[in-house]
């Protein structure tokens, strides 16, 4: 069981990162942990999640979105960010594995949108994005 569990440091190495960034995908609420004492741990099935990784043989098909938005302002960014990653942690994600991720260009207006998932979780996402755009 003790396995289950990896330090920040072991989690970092396991994902090719420096521990800070890890550390700050944390705080973050990107990359769920557990904190114990002043150290964080973090579950084996959370970090494959995170990094897009299936259970070998689980047979379970996986897609990655890109959504490209351009002329996008800080209220839209905003709504879009609370909405997605609201939806993304809503479910549950000890059955399923759903990473959102938002990348901001400011100097060019635009956002690009990475959702990996299963396809039924990243279709829901997809249309909420469209909706996001279209209100």
């Amino acid at each position: 069981m003790s396995s289950d569990f990896l330090t920040v440091e072991a989690a970092a190495a396991i994902l090719q990162m420096h521990p800070k960034t890890v550390l700050r995908y944390i705080r973050e609420g990107r990359l769920r942990a557990t904190k114990l004492g002043k150290q964080y741990r973090l579950l084996r099935s959370d970090l494959n999640a995170f990094a897009g990784a299936s259970a070998p043989g689980d047979g379970q098909a996986r897609v990655t979105s890109i959504v490209d938005v351009q002329n996008v302002d800080s209220l839209t960014l905003q709504r879009l960010t609370a909405v997605l990653l609201g939806a993304a942690h809503g479910k549950d994600t000890a059955t399923t594995s759903l990473s959102v991720d938002i990348a901001h260009d400011a100097a060019r207006d635009s956002a690009k949108v990475i959702i990996v998932g299963s396809p039924d979780d990243a279709a829901t996402l997809l249309k909420l994005v469209s909706a996001c755009l279209e209100g």
